[in-house]
């Protein structure tokens, strides 16, 4: 889509090249392009410049609608016009400034410009044409650099688009301004009003798609950075030595995001006992998932140095507490040991929905959750009780964040839940599917019942030991 051309202001004819007279109806009128090529300098001849412009009145209204602006930066003591009758596509005047030097340029350099044609043979900064002072005053150039003055353009004006006027059979030189920056060049013997014209378009819609391309690619590059980074903060399991198997599917309720404010992680401490968690930082966004990662390190850290249970999470609020950056944040957390044997495990829940339960012969059920405590972060001093549960020989055992019951089922807009949930992964189950199949299964059921994308983030991480049949109640 072509980029809106903003809207033009007026410069002071001494200043600029131009002249404007106040029409009779109290509107503004330019002088043509011819006229501006070769406008005086003084403030006198401006006035003179626009008696003519009144004595013209249908020129001038039509030059009032110029879309395209041109500002010329050349030295020429006889004031000859290099730059003739500019049209646009649409057969509209182009407006057209004129700058003896780097400093006029730069004062006259105004948003609506939309590109530079620069004359090669102008004095670098701090060199003159033929060894008198420089014009501009700003020192610094390099005398062996013949392209000195292109790049301080290059520098000052790095979102216009530049052509560069060199002289006929200079072609190495305009090519070589092409290399450092410019959009095009052109001889200066050799122009005429459609070239230019044509001239000024491709160059200014080059600047615009190279510019598009450039931010195009930067955000590519800060995406892949960013994804990355989040990669990085992601679990890696620790279960070197556990005989269970291991099974996780996160899915961030922003879009574009690999990490959101759910967070699980699962370690085999050094007695053989597996420890398992799943966590939910409340609202959304990058600060939500900075501080999930954060309890997740946090959590893995004092595992590994013997915490658990009421311990261990009463650790976690004081992190909590001192990393969110508002009081209202808290997160629910579910907590699970396995005991080296398989067969029991000790269950934490701190305002988090309780597990999933399958067991070879028995229906798929949820833990007990009567003991489950508050959430981190809402109350001082809470305490979070650590209930025992008896697994069996052969079992599976699901850990989910609210977001994969939270989800809309169908046009009642009702939410799907935690029995609704519980039923489906119990037929989930009887049609055979295990471990990743089972998790992937889930979520995707999960999303057609809501009907498209889940708002919240989704966190479901499966643990099984041997085979679960999914038998029927």
């Amino acid at each position: 889509m072509p980029v809106p051309v903003p809207r033009q202001r007026a410069i002071p004819a001494a200043e600029g090249g131009q002249a404007h007279a106040a029409s009779h109806n109290g509107g503004t009128t330019k002088v043509s392009t011819e006229a501006l090529a070769g406008a005086p300098r003084t403030a006198g001849q401006a006035e003179n410049v626009t008696d003519q412009a009144r004595t013209a009145p249908g020129r001038a209204e039509t030059t009032a609608h110029t879309n395209l602006t041109l500002l010329l930066i050349e030295d020429d003591p006889a004031g000859s016009p290099i730059v003739p009758d500019l049209l646009d596509q649409a057969g509209k005047p182009i407006r057209v400034r004129t700058a003896r030097n780097l400093t006029e340029a730069e004062r006259l350099l105004t948003d609506d410009v939309h590109c530079i044609l620069l004359d090669l043979a102008l004095p670098a900064p701090g060199r003159t044409r033929s060894g008198d002072n420089a014009a501009d005053g700003s020192g610094g150039g390099d005398d062996h650099d013949e392209l000195a003055v292109l790049k301080h353009v290059l520098e000052l004006a790095p979102r216009h688009a530049v052509l560069a006027l060199t002289a006929s059979g200079d072609a190495e030189r305009g090519a070589e301004a092409v290399r450092v920056g410019a959009q095009d060049y052109l001889f200066r013997d050799e122009l005429d009003g459609r070239l230019l014209s044509r001239a000024i378009r491709y160059a200014v819609e080059r600047k615009r798609s190279d510019s598009a391309e450039r931010r195009l690619a930067e955000g590519r590059v800060r995406a892949q950075e960013n994804r990355r980074l989040e990669r990085g903060l992601l679990p890696t399991p620790l279960l070197e030595g556990s005989s269970l198997r291991f099974a996780a599917r996160y899915r961030p309720g922003r879009s574009r995001a690999l990490l959101g404010g759910d967070f699980y992680d699962v370690v085999r401490t050094s007695d053989g006992t597996v420890h398992a968690m799943i966590g939910d930082v409340c609202g959304h966004g990058p600060d939500e998932a900075a501080l999930g990662v954060e309890l997740r390190i946090a959590w893995r850290a004092l595992t590994l140095a013997g915490l658990c249970g009421d311990q261990l999470l009463g650790t976690l609020q004081q992190v909590l507490e001192h990393e969110r950056a508002d009081d209202e944040i808290f997160a629910t957390l579910c907590t699970v040991d396995i005991a080296p044997d398989g067969r029991r495990a000790g269950l934490c829940l701190a305002g988090h929905p309780s597990p999933l339960l399958a067991r070879p012969g028995f229906p798929a059920r949820l833990l007990p959750y009567d003991n489950n405590g508050p959430a981190l972060g809402l109350l001082p001093g809470a305490r979070w009780p650590r209930m025992q549960v008896e697994l069996g020989a052969e079992w599976s055992l699901m850990l989910y964040t609210d977001g994969l019951i939270e989800g809309r089922v169908g046009e009642s807009g009702e939410r799907l839940g935690q029995d609704g949930m519980v039923e489906m992964v119990r037929r989930q189950l009887a049609l055979g599917l295990r471990g990743e199949e089972l998790l992937q299964a889930a979520v995707n059921e999960v999303r057609e019942l809501n009907g498209g994308e889940l708002t919240d983030d989704v966190a479901v991480l499966l643990l099984d030991r041997g085979g679960v049949s999914g038998d029927a109640p």
